[in-house]
Order: C-alpha cells, then sequence, then structure tokens
C-alpha cells in the first residue's frame, strides 16, 4: 500500500514472524513496516536506512512533514521504520496481555521475548523478506545503539554502515554501576535546575509537602505520591526540560492547600505508561547480557543508598530513567505486570546479548554521537564500550541532550564522519 503525505511517499507492510525464534513452528506475531522517500524518487533504487528507535518499547516516528533527521535523510534513502514488537502497529503488548499467559514465570517468559535479541532476528527478517537481503545502513536513537551492538554481535553482513546518537551500552553490561552513574547525573541535573530557577524550590517543595499530608488522585484514579512526582525529573534529559518543568510548577496551586486540575492532568499524561508500557517493564532487563546475575530491582538498590533522594528531603531530589517496584503497585496500566517484572527481576539465566570477540573484530563504519551530559546514558560507559569496538569513533559533545538527533545536524555530522573514511559501501 502506498500513499502520499506532504514532502513524503508511504508505502506500509506487514509480516509475520515467530514470537520466540528458538520455536520457529510455534505462537506468531506481526511486524509493521512503514517505508518514507521523497515523492519524486518513490521509483528509484535508494540505499535503504533502517531507523532504530529508542526505548525499550519506543515507538516509531510518526512524521507530519519530513523535518528532522527524517527530512535530511528522505532524498538520498528509502527510510524503513520497522515497529519494533510490542509497539506501535505491530502486534501490541500491554499489561492485560502479559497476565492472560498465565503464572508470573509466563508472563516473564513472554517479557523476555520483546529484548534486543529478539528484535535484530524481526530486523533480519523483515530485510530478508521485505528487501531481498539487500544490506542496509542503521540509525539509532539511545536504546537503538543496544540493538545496534547486538545487531554488529549477530549479523553484521547485513549492515553498510551504523550510526547511533546517545546510545552506546555498556559492554559487558553491569546494571550496578550504571545506576551508581545515573543518580549521580541526575543529581547534578536537579541541582541545575535550581540554579536555573531557583524560586522553584520553594514551590516544588510545596508540592511534594502537600501530595506526602494528603491523598491526591490524578485524573485516572491513580493516588499521586511523592515519589511518583519525583519521577518528573526524567524531563531533565529532553531539552527545555527545565523549563517544562519550571512552567509546570508555576501555576500548580489554584489555591493554597489544592492542586489545580490543569497541573494533575499534565503529571498524569508525563508519567503514565499508557503508550509504552514495555519502557518500564524492561528497563533493567534490557542490561541482563549474561547468565548467573540478576537485576533485582538495581536502580531501587541504589536509592536506597542514597538519603538525598528520599521523599521527605528537602529540597525535593528528582529521579530519572529509574524503574522501581513501587511503580507495578501505584500506576494503574502497571499493576497487572507486577508479578512477570518481580520475576523478571529475579532471573539469571539471560542469554548474552553481545559477542564481544565479533565486535572487537568489527569492520562496519561504526559513528556515534555521545552527549557529554547526557542524563540516561553515561558518556564514559559509552566511550569505554566504543574502545572495544573495531571500525568505530565518537563524536563528543554538551551542544544537545538525549534527544539531539531531533535537530537533523547530528545525524548529517555522523554521515560526514563515515564519508571522510570512505563513505558508506553501497
Amino acid at each position: 500500500m502506498g500513499y502520499a503525505m506532504p514532502g513524503l511517499w508511504v508505502t506500509e507492510h506487514t509480516v509475520t514472524v515467530p514470537l520466540d525464534w528458538s520455536d520457529p513452528g510455534g505462537e506468531r506475531i506481526e511486524l509493521f513496516v512503514r517505508e518514507l522517500v521523497a515523492p519524486e524518487r518513490k521509483g528509484d533504487d535508494l540505499p535503504l536506512l533502517a531507523f532504530l528507535q529508542g526505548g525499550p518499547g519506543g515507538a516509531n516516528p510518526r512524521p507530519l512533514e519530513p523535518s528532522g533527521w527524517i527530512g535530511e535523510a528522505v532524498g538520498e534513502y528509502r527510510i524503513v521504520l520497522v515497529d519494533q514488537r510490542g509497539t506501535g502497529r505491530s502486534t501490541p503488548l500491554d499489561a492485560r496481555a502479559v497476565a492472560e499467559r498465565g503464572d508470573a514465570a509466563a508472563g516473564a517468559d513472554y517479557l523476555s521475548r520483546f529484548r534486543a535479541d529478539s528484535i535484530v532476528r524481526d530486523m533480519e527478517h523483515v530485510r530478508q523478506s521485505v528487501y531481498g537481503g539487500r544490506r542496509w545502513t542503521t540509525l539509532a536513537q539511545s536504546y537503538g545503539g543496544w540493538l545496534t551492538l547486538a545487531y554488529l554481535s549477530h549479523a553484521p553482513e547485513a549492515l553498510n554502515a551504523c550510526y547511533i546518537c546517545g546510545g552506546v551500552p555498556g559492554v559487558p553490561a553491569d546494571v550496578e554501576e550504571v545506576y551508581r552513574r545515573t543518580f549521580t547525573r541526575v543529581e547534578r541535573k536537579t541541582a541545575e535546575y535550581r540554579r536555573r530557577y531557583p524560586q522553584d524550590v520553594e514551590a516544588v517543595a510545596a508540592i511534594a509537602d502537600h501530595l506526602a499530608a494528603d491523598d491526591v488522585r490524578l485524573p485516572d484514579g491513580d493516588r499521586l505520591t511523592v515519589r511518583r512526582f519525583q519521577t518528573l525529573g526524567i524531563e531533565f534529559g529532553r531539552k527545555p526540560g527545565f523549563e517544562r518543568m519550571h512552567w509546570l510548577v508555576e501555576n500548580a496551586f489554584i489555591r493554597p492547600g489544592r492542586l489545580s486540575d490543569g497541573f494533575l492532568q499534565e503529571v498524569l499524561v508525563r508519567t503514565s505508561s499508557a503508550a509504552d508500557p514495555l519502557y518500564w517493564t524492561l528497563q533493567e532487563a534490557i542490561y541482563a547480557d549474561r547468565p548467573g546475575t540478576a537485576t533485582a530491582w538495581a536502580a531501587q538498590r541504589e536509592r536506597d543508598r542514597r538519603p538525598v533522594f528520599a521523599e521527605d528531603a528537602r529540597p525535593l531530589m528528582f529521579t530519572g530513567e529509574m524503574a522501581f517496584p513501587w511503580m507495578f503497585e501505584e500506576v494503574r496500566l502497571l499493576k497487572e505486570l507486577r508479578p512477570a517484572v518481580e520475576e523478571l527481576a529475579r532471573r539469571t539465566d539471560w542469554p548474552p546479548l553481545y559477542d564481544e570477540k565479533r565486535l572487537a573484530a568489527n569492520e562496519v563504519p561504526v559513528a556515534a554521537a555521545v552527549y557529554y551530559d547526557d542524563l540516561y546514558v553515561d558518556a564514559h560507559l559509552q566511550l569505554d564500550t566504543l574502545e572495544g569496538v573495531g571500525n568505530s569513533w565518537a563524536w563528543v559533545t554538551n551542544e544537545f541532550e538525549h534527544d539531539g538527533i531531533h535537530s537533523g545536524r547530528v545525524f548529517g555530522r555522523l554521515r560526514e564522519s563515515v564519508r571522510d573514511r570512505g563513505g558508506e559501501p553501497r
């Protein structure tokens, strides 16, 4: 099926793949594939650019026009957007679908099929079945970098070049180290927020004191607790996050002792999991890269070691990209996931995601934008990993936050670096 949008020609495909790639004859799920190309080039034989979106469980872009990196790429590539399993128009996943699998073990088994190893095999099936096995270039945002390294470990022969924006995972993975660094970074980001908007310190404290003393309900009926309010710090990793927080808290109270409906609605939107239930569900499981180690709520354990993040500490500290067990008790749309997620946190039989020897011998050009002040992915861990990946290099910058890919200039800079080293093989 093909149709026109402003500045784009869109083609759509649907393919089926096994839920469990180790059981190809078993249950099957659908993958949805959308192509974007400049209308005047829809019949041209263009190189393929496969986008690996962030997450886990993030949605592919639904563009309104050819802007940002899409605008830069669409005239030279056929852009391939595969909705990762469980997202978008691929077979969906939500809490109810997991609960319907049965007990906690069955739910955890199901969720374990939505990690990078399965997604890479999905991508390979799409490449072979829809595109005749043609090699493609990948552009990764955030968690897409996890997929990139898994792809290079599993099927590097499929790849012309790999571009990564703010998403090189630590290899070998160490979930304890990840959260030690993550809490330190969000502490610094909160301090920067206070420096920019010192008047907000009192406003944030007043909100937290009110939430601690009263049973405040969000529009969906969930109680807004102090710890849920603290998770809004995730905004500090995206521009203009400090400003979004400032305007949110400025008029939080409609009068003393009563938070406004507008404030509560906005907090619900920012802290709900309606659009991406996999995000918090698999947040720690993406770091499980070897047998014998359980993630065991690593973020909560690190938080417990840091009194400055306590709910009654003032000034209030915010948190960031960390999944906590209480989320699956307090957030309505996550509650049914709790047994399965608890089981995932206990599991130790994780298959490896990355092949370090293969990565060291890699010959596919890998260009990575490493955002020095990235809240979500530690810059130094990214650089350490790239030291062990052959034919890779980094552009380190503090000009952008984690969402720098949307500027369009990041992708262009990475493409230039590959071309300066010989260009993308086609």
